[in-house]
């Protein structure tokens, strides 16, 4: 979800374009056309989603290729599991520029899929699927599954579900992951609650988490490791976003100066340190 240039159909209407809004319901998504775009909303004060109409694989909305930059820390993720699939900018990219890994979208909306065939999501098959079912449960369920990377882009209107945001959750991805696995959640910068979302990814990560600004504003994107030897060394980070990589069109230069900002403020702690508390199941009732 994004709010960057999420008013063009509340533009379009006071510029006299549209004659009247649409009637919107809450949970309902609805489409809008404007300039070569296709927009997912769920009312008219945001977007959830946008595709480029003449390029539909390419990530139109700033936050979606700041969250990319889990290529810095997985540069070849054999899986990724995600939470929210939206217009499925992410999912479309990772399966063209990705195409031997591994991808499974979890969906909580079946409404959402009635717009698949107009984003131009790719049908299920060996590396790609959605499946219908609420995030949460999902990975309460499926213990044994472990992802290389997990992407947390889950919206109900203007936040994440409260479902989303507990402790017990955060616990669960942090199980669900490899053992060198990356969590990447993205937070609208105006959910007064995003702050303690953040704590509770610190405590369960050990506080193995980078938060960052998204490369266009409302959005903080935040990177969480589940490796001891997370985050890499700055050096190695700097090196993986010069380097051409003609796999992917995207650059990931303004993300890793960003990280590494981040990481000449992150606390210096010891790895057993980290490895004693990133068992992540002991939660503080502060954080509850």
């Amino acid at each position: 979800m994004s709010d960057t240039g999420s008013r063009s159909a509340l533009l379009r209407y006071i510029e006299g374009e549209l004659s009247q809004l649409p009637e919107t319901h809450p949970g309902h998504p609805f489409v809008s056309r404007n300039r070569g775009r296709l927009s997912l909303h769920f009312d008219y004060l945001a977007i959830q989603s946008e595709m480029r109409l003449d390029t539909p694989e390419a990530l139109a909305l700033g936050y979606t290729r700041t969250m990319m930059g889990f290529l810095l820390f997985q540069p070849q993720p054999a899986e990724i599991l995600m939470i929210g699939l939206g217009g499925g900018s992410l999912a479309k990219y990772c399966r063209r520029h990705l195409p031997a890994t591994r991808f499974t979208a979890i969906e909580v909306n079946p409404a959402i899929l009635e717009f698949r065939q107009a984003f131009q999501i790719p049908d299920d098959g060996p590396n790609f699927r959605v499946i219908i079912a609420d995030g949460a449960d999902y990975l309460r369920r499926e213990v044994d599954r472990t992802a290389d990377v997990l992407l947390l882009d889950g919206f109900d209107g203007h936040s994440p579900p409260p479902q989303l945001c507990t402790a017990e959750f955060y616990a669960d991805c942090h199980a669900c992951l490899s053992d060198d696995g990356v969590l990447v959640a993205n937070f609208w910068s105006g959910d007064r609650d995003s702050a303690r979302h953040l704590a509770r990814l610190r405590e369960c990560f050990a506080g193995q988490v980078l938060p960052i600004d998204a490369c266009e504003p409302g959005n903080k994107i935040v990177f969480a490791g589940k490796g001891r030897d997370f985050p890499p060394a700055a050096e190695r980070l700097l090196a993986r976003a010069v380097e051409p990589d003609p796999q992917h069109p995207i650059r990931l230069h303004a993300t890793a100066r960003k990280l590494l900002r981040q990481l000449r403020q992150m606390p210096v702690r010891s790895r057993e340190s980290r490895a004693d508390r990133a068992g992540c199941r002991t939660i503080p009732p502060s954080l509850c």
